[in-house]
């Protein structure tokens, strides 16, 4: 039994490659994260809004490197559109293997208002969800774009401080 950590080397009893760990957590590539946001069409769309953080479900579209999402004249739209960058979020779960991930991106919204890319916008066939008018198509250019997958913890595997309270109080 050796404790080297080089490829190929045997693992001490009971201890698990680095990448299999329970709480393991994978920094996904560039491409990775691109490929998982297309995977999706929903996200959280972070923005300030005033003197607070607000956050707006959004269906969007992967284009070139950006996403594009489609708004109403509104709360959204101004502060996605202002002067001070977004965020967006989106995630996945497969229930088959338990394996979660996540993809950020931080950037800014623009407005999209040239009259060619309009129409190549349109062709993205980018539909909400909730009806009524939509006519503002909104274009992330992000600045960065990180992600992670892990595995899901069973629940009966959490814990938290206020588990071992609960259990003095009962006993």
């Amino acid at each position: 039994m050796t404790t080297d950590s080089s490829p190929g080397a045997e693992q001490p009893k009971n201890q698990q490659p680095k990448d299999q760990e329970p709480h393991a957590v994978e920094n996904l590539d560039h491409h990775e994260c691109w490929r998982l946001l297309r995977s999706v069409t929903v996200g959280r769309l972070a923005v300030w809004v005033d003197d607070h953080p607000d956050i707006f479900p959004i269906n969007y579209k992967v284009d070139h490197g950006t996403l594009v999402f489609r708004t109403a004249d509104g709360t959204k739209l101004q502060a996605a559109t202002g002067d001070t960058p977004v965020a967006v979020e989106a995630d996945g779960v497969d229930p088959d293997s338990g394996i979660a991930w996540s993809v950020v991106i931080k950037g800014q919204a623009a407005a999209v208002k040239n009259q060619q890319e309009i129409l190549d916008t349109v062709g993205l066939l980018l539909f909400p969800w909730q009806g009524g008018k939509k006519e503002h198509f909104v274009r992330i250019t992000p600045d960065t774009v990180t992600g992670r997958r892990f595995k899901v913890a069973p629940p009966l595997t959490w814990w938290t401080p206020l588990d071992d309270a609960t259990r003095s109080g009962l006993e």
